[in-house]
């Protein structure tokens, strides 16, 4: 045991100053989307520029891929919270039935099985099942954020819980602190948005 916590903090020690400001802005931005606030995606847009960089670097493809995929959403999901909804201060919260959850999972997860195939086949891709993973369903939830539907932050929970293992395998242990927080802060994003869609008049997904 002690051996894992000094090399947990010689490896802290030995991360990059972009890493730490991509986390930095990666915090942001969920604190940020947790209070429903617009600014939260100029944040996604900076930190998600870095770590596409960082993860190309290490042989992630799927993440730097997904961290372009961010970038767009990031433009994306600014103009959608920009319009609002029936009060007319902000896009309203909605949320999905459990059987169109479960089509779009059984479907992702058949695109993460061909997508792991195809990497391990074709380029020295690590860990392809889980970055695969971790990759299209955070393409998938990102879009719900986007969208403002509640179970989001269901998804990301499972999604960050997963992302732990991938990036202290590759050596970003910062990056793995900040998912571990991630998985806090969406059980609370989760209670925060569910009784702020409890207030507001139900909306058709």
């Amino acid at each position: 045991m002690t051996e894992f916590f000094q090399k947990f903090i010689t490896d802290l020690q030995a991360t990059s100053f972009w890493e730490w400001l991509a986390v930095v802005l990666a915090l942001a931005y969920l604190v940020l989307a947790i209070k429903e606030s617009l600014w939260c995606w100029p944040a996604a847009f900076f930190s998600t520029a870095i770590y596409g960089v960082l993860f190309f670097d290490v042989n992630l493809y799927m993440e730097s891929s997904l961290n372009l995929y961010y970038l767009l959403m990031a433009v994306y999901g600014w103009n959608q919270w920009r319009k609002t909804g029936p009060n007319q201060n902000k896009k309203t919260i909605v949320e999905w039935s459990l059987v169109t959850h479960i089509y779009w999972i059984l479907l992702l997860t058949i695109v993460v099985i061909l997508s792991a195939y195809l990497l391990s086949k074709f380029t020295d891709q690590d860990l392809p099942l889980l970055d695969s993973f971790t990759t299209w369903f955070a393409v998938f939830t990102t879009y719900l954020v986007a969208k403002k539907v509640l179970e989001n932050w269901l998804y990301w929970i499972v999604i960050d819980a997963a992302s732990i293992y991938l990036f202290l395998s590759k050596g970003f242990v910062l990056t793995s602190v900040l998912f571990a927080i991630y998985i806090v802060l969406a059980f609370y994003g989760w209670l925060t948005w569910k009784r702020a869609y409890e207030l507001q008049a139900p909306q058709p997904a």
